[in-house]
C-alpha cells in the first residue's frame, strides 16, 4: 500500500514539473508575442516617422564656387541663366554675345553672337518662358530678337557631354516695332500666340499681337501680326508685365500703383483697375511673375515682397487684385527677384547684397544669406532648384548649392487654412496635381482627416444600433437553439472581403439607392415604426396565441413585418417621385432646398461600411453580454426583477466595458477602411457633412495616390504623413478607450 502510494505521489509530482513546464514555456511564449506585437508597432511608428521628417527639416545652402565673371572684357551681364543639369550657365552682354561656362569654374564652354549689326547693340533682355528657354532680345534699333538656349547631350563610356547652342525659333529676322527705341517691354507666349507689350521713347505704351503660324517652305514659325494698339499711361512706367495667356497686363508706375488691363482683344484693351500695392509708404523697386503668370511679386525699397492675384468681383469689374501675403527681405530696396521654374518659391536680393529665398504657397522664409560683398545684380535659379547663381557690382559670380526638397510642407499649410491662386478665400484643399507643370500644390491633410471622420461617423451610426441591439437580444433573449444559428451566421460575414462589399456599393447599391430615394427615406422612418407597432400587436396577443411560438423566436416572426415595409417603400418610391417631386427628387431637392445629390455618398458608405462593421462589434458585445455571470441575473429575477429591469441594471452594467470595446474596435476599423471608401465614394476631398454628398478619407487617398507619385517627393512623403496621421489616429482612439474600458471593469466589479 505504501509502495502504491509511494508511486502516485512521484507520478504527481512528475506531472506537476511538466505541468509547470509547460505554464513557463506558454508565459515564455506569451511574452515574446506580446513584445513582438509591440516591437512591430514600435518599427512602424519609426518607418513612417523617417519617411514623414524630412518635410520638416530646413532647407541647406552653402556657397560652391566664386570667380569672375566670364569673359569679363566684355562687360556686365543682361541676363543670367542655367540649364536642367546646372553644370553649364550662360550670361548674354550688351554687344550681343552669348557665353555658356562651366558653372563650376567659370571655364568658358562655347560662345555665340547674335545676328546684330556691329553698330546696335543689346539695350535689355527678358526671359518670355523659362519651361521654353525663350528669351527675348531689345536692340538699340528698335526691334525685339527672339532665340532659345538648348543642349544636346552627347554620352561616351565614360562621361556625359553637353553641348550648348542657340537656335533662332521664329527665324533670324527682328521683329521691328516701328520705333527707333524701346525703353521697356513684356512678352507673353503660349502654343498659339505671343503678345509685345513695350513702352517707346515718347512715353507711349503699345500693344502687338502675333499670332504663330508655320511656313510653308520649312517647318519653322512664323509670326502674323494681328492687331495693335496704343495705351495712355500719365505717370513713368516702372515694369511691364503679360501673362503667358495674353489676357491681362499689368503696368506698375512710378507712384507705387499697378494698373490691370484686359488685353484679351489686343485691338481695344480694357484698364480694368489701378490699386496702390505700396500703400505710399515705399516705391516700387521691381515686379515679377511668380511662375504660372497667376502671381505678380512685387519688391519696394523698404525691403518687403508682396504677392498678389486677381480674384472675382462683386463690383462693375469682374476681378480686382488682392494682395495676398508678403514676405520681409531686409530693410533696403529689394532690386532683384526671380522665382523658381517648377515650383512656388522666389528668391529676392535687397541693395545690402542679403539675399532671402520664401515659398509663397507655404509662407516659409527658407533661407537667408549675405551672398556678396557688392550689389546683385543677376540671379538665376537651376530648373531643378538645386543650383542659384549670383552676379553682383563687383563682377563676380558665386554659385551656392541648395538642399530644398520640400518648401511646400509646413504645419499651417498642411492643416491650416491657406490662400491658393485664383481661390476667392483661403481654404482647405488637398488637390496634389495637375496637368500643367506651373501647376500650385495643395495639400491640405484637414478635408481627408474630415472625410476619415465622417465616413467613420455614418457606418457607426448605420452599425452600432443593429449591432448592439441584435447582440442583446441574441445573448440575453433569444433561444440557444435559434443562437447557433443566429451568431455563426453574423460573424461569418466578418470573412466576406471588403472589396466585395465596395463593388457591390458602388456598382449595385449606389445606383438602386439613386433611383429609389423616396423609398430609402421612407424604409428610415416607417421601419422603426413598424416594429415600435408590431411590438405594441404581439403585446396585445391573448396569451394562447403567443404562447404557441417558442420563447425566444420572436425576432423570426418580426422578420415578416419588416420584409413587407420594406418590399412595400421600395415599391411606392417611383409613384411618390412622380406625383411629390416632379419626377426627380435629386433636382428638386437642389432647387428647392440647396441640397446636392452625389450618386456614391455618405448614405452608401454608411450602409456599406456599416455591414462591414457589424460583426466586429455584434460578435465582441454579444460575448460580453453572454459572459456575464448566470447568478447575477438569476439573482435579480428572484428578488423580483422583470428581464429588462435586469438586462439593464445588471446585464449592461456588467457587460459595459466589453460593449465599449467592441464600439471602438468596430470604430478603429471603420477609420481604417479602405476598399468600400475607395469604391464607394466619389473621392473628392470636399468638407461637407452632408448625407448626399461624398468625400475622400486618408486611406483611400494613400491607395489612390501612392502608385502615382514620385517617390522621396514631397507628394510621396505627404502620402506617409497620412498615413502616419491615420495611425496615431487609431492609436490614440485604442488607448482612450482601453483606459475607459479598464476604469468600466473595476467600478463594476463588485456586481
Amino acid at each position: 500500500m505504501d509502495k502504491a502510494n509511494s508511486t502516485i505521489e512521484t507520478q504527481a509530482k512528475v506531472n506537476w514539473r511538466w505541468r509547470k513546464i509547460k505554464d513557463e514555456l506558454m508565459m515564455r511564449v506569451v511574452q515574446v508575442g506580446g513584445a513582438a506585437v509591440i516591437g512591430a508597432i514600435a518599427l512602424i511608428f519609426i518607418f513612417l516617422l523617417s519617411v514623414v521628417y524630412p518635410l520638416f527639416e530646413e532647407p541647406e545652402i552653402h556657397e560652391s564656387a566664386r570667380y569672375q565673371l566670364p569673359s569679363a572684357a566684355l562687360g556686365p551681364s543682361l541676363i543670367l541663366g542655367v540649364e536642367e543639369q546646372a553644370e553649364i550657365a550662360f550670361r548674354i552682354t550688351e554687344d550681343g554675345s552669348v557665353l555658356f561656362f562651366d558653372v563650376s569654374n567659370g571655364q568658358s564652354v562655347v560662345n555665340y553672337k547674335l545676328p546684330i549689326s556691329d553698330d546696335d547693340a543689346v539695350l535689355g533682355m527678358r526671359h518670355v518662358s523659362e519651361a521654353s528657354r525663350l528669351l527675348a532680345a531689345n536692340l538699340k534699333s528698335g526691334g525685339l530678337l527672339f532665340f532659345k538656349h538648348e543642349y544636346d547631350l552627347e554620352f561616351t563610356e565614360t562621361e556625359r557631354i553637353i553641348h550648348p547652342k542657340v537656335v533662332y525659333p521664329f527665324g533670324e529676322e527682328v521683329i521691328d516695332l516701328g520705333e527707333s527705341a524701346i525703353t521697356q517691354f513684356a512678352v507673353g507666349e503660349n502654343e498659339d500666340n505671343l503678345t509685345i507689350f513695350y513702352q517707346n521713347q515718347n512715353g507711349e505704351l503699345g500693344l502687338i499681337g502675333f499670332e504663330k503660324a508655320s511656313s510653308f517652305i520649312s517647318e519653322d514659325v512664323v509670326l502674323e501680326e494681328i492687331d495693335n494698339s496704343f495705351l495712355n499711361s500719365s505717370h513713368e512706367p516702372v515694369a511691364l508685365l503679360v501673362d503667358p495667356e495674353q489676357e491681362w497686363a499689368y503696368v506698375l508706375d512710378d507712384r507705387g500703383t499697378l494698373a490691370l488691363y484686359d488685353i484679351r482683344d489686343v485691338a481695344s484693351p480694357d484698364l480694368q483697375e489701378v490699386i496702390d500695392v505700396t500703400n505710399k509708404s515705399s516705391k516700387p523697386t521691381s515686379i515679377e511673375w511668380l511662375i504660372g503668370g497667376i502671381s505678380v511679386l512685387v519688391g519696394n525699397d523698404s525691403g518687403v515682397v508682396s504677392q498678389w492675384f486677381k480674384i472675382r468681383s462683386e463690383g462693375d469689374v469682374p476681378y480686382t487684385l488682392k494682395k495676398i501675403r508678403e514676405f520681409k527681405v531686409d530693410s533696403s530696396a529689394v532690386n532683384k527677384m526671380t522665382s523658381e521654374q517648377l515650383r512656388k518659391g522666389v528668391v529676392a536680393a535687397a541693395e545690402s547684397g542679403k539675399v532671402n529665398f520664401f515659398y509663397t504657397t507655404s509662407e516659409r522664409d527658407l533661407m537667408t544669406i549675405t551672398a556678396t560683398e557688392g550689389e546683385v545684380q543677376h540671379i538665376a535659379i537651376a530648373p531643378r532648384s538645386d543650383i542659384l547663381l549670383l552676379e553682383d557690382s563687383l563682377g563676380q559670380l558665386s554659385a551656392w548649392d541648395m538642399d530644398n526638397h520640400h518648401p511646400e510642407s509646413s504645419l499651417s499649410g498642411l492643416w491650416g487654412k491657406v490662400w491658393y491662386e485664383d481661390y476667392q478665400k483661403p481654404d482647405y484643399v488637398w488637390q496634389s496635381s495637375s496637368a500643367s507643370s506651373d501647376f500650385e500644390p495643395k495639400y491640405s491633410l484637414i478635408p481627408l482627416t474630415f472625410g476619415t471622420i465622417k465616413a467613420a461617423f455614418y457606418a457607426m451610426l448605420f452599425a452600432m444600433p443593429l449591432a448592439i441591439c441584435g447582440a442583446i437580444f441574441t445573448a440575453y433573449f433569444m433561444r440557444p437553439k435559434m443562437r447557433t444559428l443566429v451568431k455563426p451566421s453574423i460573424e461569418i460575414m466578418e470573412a466576406l472581403p471588403t472589396v466585395i462589399l465596395g463593388f457591390l456599393a458602388g456598382l449595385w447599391l449606389a445606383p438602386y439607392i439613386e433611383q429609389h430615394l423616396p423609398g430609402v427615406v421612407f424604409v428610415l422612418i416607417f421601419v422603426p415604426l413598424g416594429i415600435i407597432l408590431s411590438a405594441l400587436i404581439w403585446w396585445r396577443l391573448p396569451f394562447e396565441i403567443k404562447s404557441k411560438i417558442p420563447e425566444g423566436w420572436e425576432a423570426a416572426i418580426l422578420a415578416l413585418p419588416i420584409i413587407t415595409i420594406v418590399m412595400l417603400c421600395m415599391s411606392a418610391s417611383t409613384v411618390v417621385e412622380g406625383a411629390l417631386f416632379e419626377g426627380n427628387i435629386r433636382i428638386w431637392m437642389s432647387e428647392n432646398l440647396g441640397i446636392g445629390f452625389d450618386q456614391r455618398n455618405a448614405l452608401i458608405i454608411g450602409i456599406a461600411m456599416g455591414f462591414a462593421v457589424i460583426p466586429t462589434i455584434f460578435s465582441i458585445a454579444e460575448d460580453a453580454i453572454f459572459s456575464v455571470p448566470k447568478h447575477l441575473t438569476s439573482g435579480s429575477l428572484a428578488l423580483g426583477a422583470t428581464p429588462w429591469q435586469t438586462l439593464v441594471r445588471v446585464v449592461l452594467p456588467s457587460a459595459s466595458p466589453g460593449i465599449f470595446s467592441a464600439v471602438m474596435i468596430g470604430f478603429g476599423r471603420a477609420v481604417g477602411e479602405t476598399m468600400i471608401v475607395l469604391m464607394a465614394t466619389g473621392n473628392t476631398p470636399v468638407m461637407d457633412f452632408g448625407i448626399f454628398e461624398g468625400m475622400r478619407t486618408l486611406s483611400a487617398n494613400v491607395a489612390v495616390e501612392l502608385p502615382e507619385s514620385e517617390v522621396d517627393s514631397t507628394h510621396y512623403r505627404i502620402l506617409f504623413l497620412a498615413a502616419f496621421v491615420l495611425f496615431m489616429f487609431t492609436f490614440f482612439f485604442n488607448t482612450i478607450a482601453e483606459v475607459v474600458r479598464q476604469r468600466l471593469r473595476r467600478k463594476y466589479a463588485t456586481l
